[in-house]
Protein backbone atom coordinates (compact mmCIF):
# COMPACT_ATOMS: atom_id res chain seq x y z
CA UNK A 1 0.00 0.00 0.00
CA UNK A 2 1.29 3.60 -0.56
CA UNK A 3 2.04 6.16 1.98
CA UNK A 4 2.28 8.83 -0.33
CA UNK A 5 0.45 11.44 1.13
CA UNK A 6 -1.72 13.87 -1.68
CA UNK A 7 0.82 16.33 -1.55
CA UNK A 8 4.06 14.66 -2.52
CA UNK A 9 3.53 14.54 -6.28
CA UNK A 10 4.02 18.72 -5.70
CA UNK A 11 7.93 19.52 -6.09
CA UNK A 12 7.52 22.78 -3.16
CA UNK A 13 6.47 20.32 -0.37
CA UNK A 14 10.84 18.60 -0.85
CA UNK A 15 11.97 21.96 -0.36
CA UNK A 16 9.16 22.97 2.61
CA UNK A 17 7.99 20.10 3.81
CA UNK A 18 4.44 19.55 5.57
CA UNK A 19 4.19 18.20 9.16
CA UNK A 20 0.65 18.38 8.31
CA UNK A 21 0.02 16.99 5.17
CA UNK A 22 -3.47 16.75 5.19
CA UNK A 23 -3.59 20.02 5.92
CA UNK A 24 -3.89 23.42 3.63
CA UNK A 25 -0.30 24.57 3.30
CA UNK A 26 -0.25 28.07 3.18
CA UNK A 27 3.38 30.00 1.34
CA UNK A 28 3.74 33.63 2.59
CA UNK A 29 5.46 36.02 4.39
CA UNK A 30 3.61 38.66 6.88
CA UNK A 31 3.55 41.47 3.74
CA UNK A 32 0.40 43.45 3.14
CA UNK A 33 -0.50 40.40 0.14
CA UNK A 34 0.45 38.17 2.43
CA UNK A 35 -1.53 38.48 5.26
CA UNK A 36 -5.00 38.20 3.68
CA UNK A 37 -4.82 34.99 3.50
CA UNK A 38 -3.58 33.81 6.71
CA UNK A 39 -6.18 36.40 8.17
CA UNK A 40 -9.04 34.74 6.27
CA UNK A 41 -7.70 31.08 6.91
CA UNK A 42 -8.35 32.30 10.87
CA UNK A 43 -11.38 34.29 10.44
CA UNK A 44 -12.42 30.61 8.90
CA UNK A 45 -10.83 28.44 11.59
CA UNK A 46 -9.84 26.43 8.69
CA UNK A 47 -6.41 24.18 9.58
CA UNK A 48 -3.43 24.83 7.94
CA UNK A 49 0.77 25.02 8.04
CA UNK A 50 2.11 27.96 7.54
CA UNK A 51 5.74 28.03 6.01
CA UNK A 52 7.88 31.63 5.56
CA UNK A 53 9.12 32.62 2.53
CA UNK A 54 12.02 34.29 2.73
CA UNK A 55 12.85 37.47 0.78
CA UNK A 56 16.38 37.92 2.45
CA UNK A 57 16.85 34.03 0.72
CA UNK A 58 15.21 34.85 -2.40
CA UNK A 59 12.59 32.01 -1.85
CA UNK A 60 10.42 33.52 -3.66
CA UNK A 61 12.30 32.91 -6.90
CA UNK A 62 13.57 29.74 -6.33
CA UNK A 63 12.82 26.92 -8.51
CA UNK A 64 10.97 25.15 -5.55
CA UNK A 65 8.45 28.10 -4.93
CA UNK A 66 8.51 28.97 -8.70
CA UNK A 67 6.61 24.97 -8.82
CA UNK A 68 3.72 26.41 -7.54
CA UNK A 69 3.95 30.09 -8.26
CA UNK A 70 5.39 30.37 -11.76
CA UNK A 71 5.16 34.31 -11.19
CA UNK A 72 7.52 34.21 -8.16
CA UNK A 73 5.28 35.84 -5.55
CA UNK A 74 3.86 35.51 -2.18
CA UNK A 75 0.88 34.38 -0.86
CA UNK A 76 0.48 30.98 -2.37
CA UNK A 77 -1.70 27.84 -1.06
CA UNK A 78 -1.24 23.92 -1.50
CA UNK A 79 -4.93 22.15 -0.69
CA UNK A 80 -4.51 18.86 -0.22
CA UNK A 81 -8.38 18.73 0.18
CA UNK A 82 -9.41 20.58 -3.45
CA UNK A 83 -12.43 20.47 -5.77
CA UNK A 84 -13.33 16.68 -5.86
CA UNK A 85 -11.16 15.94 -2.78
CA UNK A 86 -7.84 16.32 -4.98
CA UNK A 87 -5.35 19.07 -4.30
CA UNK A 88 -5.05 22.11 -6.01
CA UNK A 89 -2.06 24.77 -5.86
CA UNK A 90 -3.00 27.95 -6.26
CA UNK A 91 -1.47 31.75 -6.30
CA UNK A 92 -2.87 35.11 -6.48
CA UNK A 93 -4.22 36.61 -3.14
CA UNK A 94 -7.31 38.00 -4.38
CA UNK A 95 -8.09 34.12 -6.14
CA UNK A 96 -6.97 32.68 -2.81
CA UNK A 97 -9.89 34.24 -1.23
CA UNK A 98 -12.52 33.61 -3.43
CA UNK A 99 -11.43 30.10 -3.26
CA UNK A 100 -11.70 30.18 0.36
CA UNK A 101 -14.59 32.21 0.98
CA UNK A 102 -16.27 29.48 -1.41
CA UNK A 103 -14.73 26.14 0.05
CA UNK A 104 -16.37 27.31 3.82
CA UNK A 105 -18.88 29.56 2.72
CA UNK A 106 -17.68 32.64 4.68
CA UNK A 107 -17.03 36.07 4.25
CA UNK A 108 -18.56 36.33 0.54
CA UNK A 109 -22.62 36.73 0.52
CA UNK A 110 -24.87 34.48 -1.58
CA UNK A 111 -27.11 36.98 -2.84
CA UNK A 112 -25.87 37.21 -6.70
CA UNK A 113 -26.11 40.68 -6.50
CA UNK A 114 -24.22 41.45 -3.20
CA UNK A 115 -21.68 38.78 -4.37
CA UNK A 116 -20.93 41.11 -7.41
CA UNK A 117 -20.81 44.00 -5.39
CA UNK A 118 -18.25 42.63 -3.03
CA UNK A 119 -16.18 41.15 -5.67
CA UNK A 120 -15.70 44.76 -6.90
CA UNK A 121 -14.28 45.92 -3.92
CA UNK A 122 -12.07 42.86 -3.60
CA UNK A 123 -10.65 43.57 -7.38
CA UNK A 124 -10.66 47.72 -6.00
CA UNK A 125 -8.09 46.60 -3.63
CA UNK A 126 -6.02 44.24 -6.15
CA UNK A 127 -5.79 46.91 -8.94
CA UNK A 128 -5.63 49.98 -7.12
CA UNK A 129 -5.12 50.11 -3.30
CA UNK A 130 -2.61 47.48 -3.61
CA UNK A 131 -0.19 48.60 -5.92
CA UNK A 132 -0.20 52.60 -5.35
CA UNK A 133 -0.15 52.25 -2.19
CA UNK A 134 3.31 49.87 -2.35
CA UNK A 135 4.41 52.45 -4.70
CA UNK A 136 4.21 55.07 -1.93
CA UNK A 137 6.15 52.42 0.19
CA UNK A 138 8.50 52.36 -2.66
CA UNK A 139 9.44 56.06 -2.34
CA UNK A 140 8.78 56.79 0.68
CA UNK A 141 10.60 53.70 2.56
CA UNK A 142 13.05 51.73 0.15
CA UNK A 143 15.05 52.78 -2.86
CA UNK A 144 12.76 55.12 -4.21
CA UNK A 145 13.20 57.16 -1.56
CA UNK A 146 16.92 58.49 -2.61
CA UNK A 147 15.47 59.68 -5.81
CA UNK A 148 15.60 63.50 -5.98
CA UNK A 149 13.05 64.14 -8.18
CA UNK A 150 10.08 64.23 -6.44
CA UNK A 151 7.10 63.87 -8.94
CA UNK A 152 6.88 60.17 -8.70
CA UNK A 153 6.63 60.19 -5.20
CA UNK A 154 4.17 63.01 -5.36
CA UNK A 155 2.16 60.98 -8.66
CA UNK A 156 1.34 58.05 -5.82
CA UNK A 157 0.42 59.66 -2.94
CA UNK A 158 -1.69 61.88 -4.78
CA UNK A 159 -3.38 58.57 -6.23
CA UNK A 160 -3.00 57.00 -2.79
CA UNK A 161 -5.30 59.93 -1.18
CA UNK A 162 -7.83 59.44 -3.88
CA UNK A 163 -8.24 56.03 -3.13
CA UNK A 164 -8.49 56.89 0.77
CA UNK A 165 -11.37 59.28 -0.64
CA UNK A 166 -12.92 57.11 -2.56
CA UNK A 167 -12.82 54.57 0.56
CA UNK A 168 -13.73 56.85 3.32
CA UNK A 169 -17.18 58.32 1.07
CA UNK A 170 -18.24 54.03 1.08
CA UNK A 171 -17.69 53.56 4.32
CA UNK A 172 -19.45 56.97 5.53
CA UNK A 173 -22.57 55.04 8.08
CA UNK A 174 -21.03 51.57 7.36
CA UNK A 175 -19.01 49.57 9.38
CA UNK A 176 -17.88 47.54 6.18
CA UNK A 177 -17.25 47.76 2.81
CA UNK A 178 -20.54 45.92 2.33
CA UNK A 179 -22.45 47.53 5.54
CA UNK A 180 -22.89 45.21 8.10
CA UNK A 181 -21.25 42.50 6.40
CA UNK A 182 -18.07 41.62 7.01
CA UNK A 183 -16.37 40.44 3.91
CA UNK A 184 -13.60 39.20 1.73
CA UNK A 185 -13.15 42.99 0.64
CA UNK A 186 -11.80 44.10 4.11
CA UNK A 187 -9.79 41.10 4.02
CA UNK A 188 -7.93 42.45 1.40
CA UNK A 189 -7.60 45.78 2.00
CA UNK A 190 -6.91 45.90 6.04
CA UNK A 191 -3.27 44.83 5.67
CA UNK A 192 -2.66 47.36 2.65
CA UNK A 193 -4.17 50.48 4.87
CA UNK A 194 -2.42 49.50 8.03
CA UNK A 195 0.90 48.70 6.29
CA UNK A 196 0.68 52.31 4.59
CA UNK A 197 0.26 53.69 8.22
CA UNK A 198 2.02 51.74 10.19
CA UNK A 199 4.74 49.93 8.01
CA UNK A 200 5.45 52.68 5.31
CA UNK A 201 5.24 55.38 8.03
CA UNK A 202 3.31 57.80 5.23
CA UNK A 203 0.20 58.33 7.63
CA UNK A 204 0.87 61.99 7.78
CA UNK A 205 2.36 62.25 3.96
CA UNK A 206 -1.54 60.98 2.54
CA UNK A 207 -3.17 62.87 5.36
CA UNK A 208 -4.78 59.89 6.82
CA UNK A 209 -6.10 61.34 9.69
CA UNK A 210 -8.21 63.03 7.53
CA UNK A 211 -10.06 60.04 6.27
CA UNK A 212 -12.07 59.53 9.71
CA UNK A 213 -14.22 56.48 8.32
CA UNK A 214 -11.30 54.66 6.69
CA UNK A 215 -9.76 54.95 10.34
CA UNK A 216 -12.63 53.97 12.12
CA UNK A 217 -13.03 50.80 9.72
CA UNK A 218 -9.23 49.89 10.08
CA UNK A 219 -9.60 50.06 13.96
CA UNK A 220 -12.61 48.16 13.76
CA UNK A 221 -10.73 45.43 11.49
CA UNK A 222 -7.79 45.33 13.85
CA UNK A 223 -9.81 44.87 17.07
CA UNK A 224 -10.89 41.33 15.78
CA UNK A 225 -8.61 38.75 17.00
CA UNK A 226 -8.13 36.77 13.86
CA UNK A 227 -7.06 39.79 11.98
CA UNK A 228 -4.58 40.19 14.70
CA UNK A 229 -3.36 36.87 14.85
CA UNK A 230 -3.36 36.33 11.08
CA UNK A 231 -1.06 39.77 11.16
CA UNK A 232 1.96 38.11 12.33
CA UNK A 233 1.66 34.39 10.25
CA UNK A 234 3.96 32.93 9.57
CA UNK A 235 6.82 34.28 11.93
CA UNK A 236 9.01 35.83 9.80
CA UNK A 237 12.53 33.88 9.20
Amino acid sequence: MSTETPLAGFPITARWPAQHPDRLQLYSLPTPNGVKVAIMLEECALPYEAHAIDFGADDQHSAAFESLNPNGKIPAILDPDGPGGKPLALFESGAILLYLAEKTGKFLPTDPARRYQTIQWLMFQMGGVGPMFGQVGYFVKFAGKDIEDTRPRDRYVAEAKRLLGVMDRVLDGRAWFMGDDYTIADIATLGWVRGLVNFYEAGDLVAFDRFANVKAWLDRGLARPAVQRGLSIPARP
